[in-house]
């Protein structure tokens, strides 16, 4: 075909995930990003904000503007928006349990800059589900959640007609294990559960449900055998465009479109030999974006340091430029679908809809997508998946370059300077938060504040009110994340996911290593006259626990009771269970960055405990320099994502415990 022969199709929406620090800070990132060509706004919100709480709250120490950038108020987003004008943004949100308050901040701000809301295109992901199985950025229980999603959907219908009130997010299902079939299945599950919810309610009229159905979109992952992902996305497409036409009547092809959002995998991304990171990247790509009928609508990559730290703003232009290689340098765009006609293609995707369809009618068997999460039954597949996943690659079957096989390696100038290779957060900016804080609530008029908290609670006792008019007015009135959220913890109640440690499968079959290191584990219980037990921590907001669970069910498997009490623990919930149980060694999982500020925590209560001999260890994203750090204050080794063998980091553990 002749170069300017065809007409080009319009490329997908380019992004790059970012916040850190502060408003201000990021703002500047942002308008940087969309100087050098980005096309729409990723909101990386920090993990107070994600789960509702302020700075000054007790489980925030160490997490804010960690992972991404903390907002408390209207002010605060006004801010991270200044001079970016909303009416002509697309922005994408991640955010979930606080989705409503969120979305509520950008409405007032846009409003401020005297944007009409009907105008705002942009998505919340607002999948509260998949925080439970995943990512545990959760809040409040699942039926009150499901409620918020219900409510803040049927607002838009009417007031944000353009945006996208819900991003289903299957994404963080495969970084948790999912295979293909789960993350499938889970992710249309979830959309029936809450297409069901918003039907039911009553606040949308029959003849407007179809304008429901067009707005959602979904959030996926690719990960890099790419010729199973484009399949993924082609039985994506297939079975959405069935449920949509069969189970809901819509009759518009264009409203039954599977609209999605995609990042690649950041699972897969290592710590060693990290510059091959970009080429896992591009062929994650690839698989989102070569088949025409399947190819997603935005675009966000990872940097190829991810698995070090926060990238910097080159590593995120890094990203951006694949993709703008791809999209106007290459001749993707000028053709149909490459795939159409292809037996292999085909056959991969249909044997795709039939093992998801037989696995969505076994959950719709369970009750539905909120019993199955209560029940422990989908956090229970995950963890037995990834189990699985991790133990071909410590066996070999897997291969995965410069880790398991290849490691030879010339040194690597990308990271000759790690210090500087990446990004790093100020250790004064939660300070500076709690004090900008403080300033915010005592410059507004506390009866607005009190007046608005109150209808809050009010209408949330109210099943049939939606909460969504209350919560415009609580941000307007200047209340802030924790205070909307405190209130709303006060009518819903809290909850605690399954772990799913209990009920996977064993994670490996028994290897010469496995059996070895239980012969260890069960001599050194004889000589202590019981079993060893290891208490596995999450300190903090962090709520990415893959790889806690992978070393508690690894280390159930070698012999050892394991006391794991999920996510979201404080210091001193994590040194008060290690005294009560009567542990042989602490574990510590932190992968949000907030290492340096809680394990020396934890040390220093376990020893006002009078356990201070107890070893602690610590895995994460842990830089080399903060490593010898908290070696230097007690810790008694540090683990890393290089270290891939569990079979052997139960080993050092136990060398450790002595």
């Amino acid at each position: 075909m002749s170069a300017g022969s065809a007409k080009r199709d319009r490329p997908w929406v380019m992004r790059t995930y970012a916040g850190h620090s502060t408003p201000a800070e990021s703002n500047a990132l942002y308008r940087r990003n969309l100087a050098k060509g980005q096309t729409g706004l990723s909101v990386a919100f920090d993990l107070p904000t994600q789960t509702g709480y302020d700075a000054d709250a007790e489980l925030a120490a160490g997490e804010v503007g960690k992972v991404g950038v903390p907002i408390a108020h209207r002010g605060d987003l006004a801010r991270l928006f200044e001079g970016i004008p909303l009416a002509e943004m697309n922005t994408s949100m991640t955010i979930n349990a606080t989705a409503m308050w969120l979305l509520a901040l950008y409405q007032v701000v846009a409003e401020e800059q005297g944007a009409d809301p009907a105008l705002l295109a942009g998505t919340t992901q607002n999948d509260i589900v998949k925080e439970y199985l995943s990512r545990g950025t959760y809040a409040f229980p699942p039926g009150p959640s499901l409620r918020l999603t219900t409510d803040m959907i049927c607002h838009t219908v009417s007031a944000l007609p353009k945006w996208n009130p819900i991003n289903i997010c299957s994404y963080h299902l495969q970084e948790a294990g999912a295979e293909p079939v789960q993350e499938i299945a889970y992710a249309l599950s979830t959309a029936i559960t809450v297409l069901d919810a918003v039907r039911d309610c009553g606040q949308v009229p029959a003849e407007r449900f179809d304008r429901v159905v067009e707005r959602i979109s979904f959030f996926v992952n690719a990960g890099v055998r790419f010729v199973e992902e484009l399949c993924k996305m082609r039985a994506f497409t297939r079975l959405w465009d069935e449920i949509t036409r069969e189970r809901y009547g819509v009759t518009d092809p264009a409203a039954r479109r599977f609209r999605y959002g995609v990042q690649v995998n950041s699972l897969g991304l290592t710590e060693a030999q990290p510059e091959n990171n970009v080429a896992r990247i591009v062929l994650e790509m690839l698989a989102v974006t070569l088949s025409k009928g399947a190819r997603a609508r935005a675009v966000q990559l990872p940097a190829w340091n991810e698995a070090l730290g926060l990238p910097r703003p080159w590593d995120q232009q890094w990203s951006l430029r694949l993709q703008q290689v791809l999209a106007f340098e290459s001749d993707l765009l000028e053709y149909g679908d490459l795939f159409d006609g292809s037996h292999v293609v085909e056959a991969e995707t249909a044997a795709l809809v039939d093992a998801a369809r037989a696995e969505m009618r076994r959950i719709e068997d369970m009750g539905g997508i909120v019993a199955a999460v209560e029940s422990g039954y989908l956090k229970g597949q995950l963890v037995s998946a990834h189990a699985e996943r991790r133990a071909r690659i410590e066996s070999g079957e897997q291969i995965v370059v410069g880790v398991n096989a290849f490691r030879e390696t010339e040194p690597n100038p990308l990271t000759a300077d790690l210090d500087s290779a990446i990004q790093t957060v100020d250790a004064a900016v939660e300070q500076e938060a709690a004090d900008a804080l403080a300033r915010w609530r005592s410059s507004r008029g506390q009866g607005a504040v009190d007046a608005a908290l109150t209808r809050l609670r009010k209408d949330a006792a109210d099943q049939g009110t939606n909460l969504m008019s209350a919560t415009l007015e609580c941000a307007r009135a200047g209340v802030t994340t924790g205070e909307w959220a405190g209130a709303l913890r006060e009518v819903f109640g809290e909850f605690r996911a399954p772990t799913g440690v209990a009920g996977a499968a064993v994670g490996t079959q028994v290897s010469a290593e496995l059996s070895a290191l239980r012969e260890r584990v069960r001599a050194a219980g004889e000589q202590r006259g019981r079993r060893l037990r290891m208490l596995v921590g999450k300190p903090g907001l962090d709520g990415h626990s893959n790889g806690a669970e992978q070393i508690a069910v690894r280390a159930r498997d070698a012999g050892f009771e394991v006391v794991y009490q999920g996510i979201r623990l404080t210091p001193a919930q994590i040194a008060a269970a290690a005294v009560a149980e009567d542990v042989d060694v602490v574990g510590l999982s932190v992968l949000s960055g907030s290492h340096l500020r809680l394990v020396p925590n934890v040390l220093r209560l376990l020893a006002d405990s009078g356990a201070g001999e107890v070893p602690v260890v610590v895995g994460g994203i842990i830089p080399e320099a903060d490593a010898e750090t908290l070696l230097a204050q007690g810790v008694r080794a540090v683990f890393t994502p290089r270290d891939y063998d569990l079979t052997a980091i139960l080993g050092r553990v136990l060398d450790v415990i002595g």
